[in-house]
């Protein structure tokens, strides 16, 4: 199905119409998109630093810090021969690949299950503990929020699709940091809690993920170091 205003969110001010996106029926492929090759690149990118003031988590605007890191995620990007931009729709994610998009006169498709976890229907103070208990049991959520069990099975379902529909294609996917964890722990499950606080702070972030005839091969990590993206061996 092809996702619609509501299905985002209650403002007038959509974000999607000031940034110009598309949305992305994953179910299809787009026809200017044609099969290259079996190995498929994806490009995660974590947001950059949000402005943790707004707590709606869909329209979470980047701060001053993280739109000027924004660039640098552009810069990073600008010999990777990208063919597809996605995101989720959360205006954060979106943000932090925009200069990209807008560079190469690229539209930014969304992809709803690529959204972060609800916690839930409100804010709340001690994150330490709800986090820890998450990944102690993926099937643990507060009334009103996702299990990361929840969150990792939207995830890989989009991600499968995907894979399915555009096989050779190098791709950029704006994303979160629980989104992307509950992804890197699907590949490999020595992921955990411990695994998540190290890189909890890390805003922007990419990992690069290959595939061959949709199977995992390998994951890279880029860390950004005083405007340089270097890249972190395992």
């Amino acid at each position: 199905m092809y996702f619609t205003q509501k299905d985002f969110f209650l403002t007038s001010k959509m974000v999607y119409y000031r940034y110009d996106i598309n949305y992305l029926n994953i179910d299809e492929t787009l026809p200017f998109l044609s099969e290259r090759t079996t190995m498929t690149t994806i490009y995660f990118v974590r947001h950059a630093e949000p402005d943790y003031q707004n707590h709606n988590d869909r329209l979470r605007e980047l701060t001053a810090k993280g739109l000027e890191d924004s660039k640098s995620v552009t810069a990073f990007l600008s010999d990777k021969q990208i063919d597809l931009i996605l995101s989720s729709p959360y205006r954060r994610a979106i943000a932090t690949i925009k200069d990209f998009a807008d560079k190469n006169e690229m539209p930014i498709h969304f992809v709803y299950d690529f959204r972060e976890r609800k916690v839930d229907t409100a804010w709340i103070d001690d994150f330490e503990s709800f986090c820890k208990s998450q990944w102690e049991d993926f099937n643990f959520k507060l009334p009103g929020g996702e299990s990361l069990g929840e969150v990792q099975s939207r995830n890989i379902r989009a991600l499968k699709k995907i894979l399915q529909n555009y096989k050779g294609k190098n791709m950029v996917i704006g994303t979160h940091g629980t989104s992307l964890s509950t992804i890197i722990h699907y590949f490999d499950p020595a992921f955990g809690y411990e695994d998540f606080q190290k890189i909890r702070n890390l805003m922007p972030w990419i990992l690069r993920f290959d595939f061959f005839a949709n199977n995992f091969v390998s994951m890279r990590e880029y860390r950004l170091c005083k405007n340089l993206w270097r890249e972190i061996c395992p």
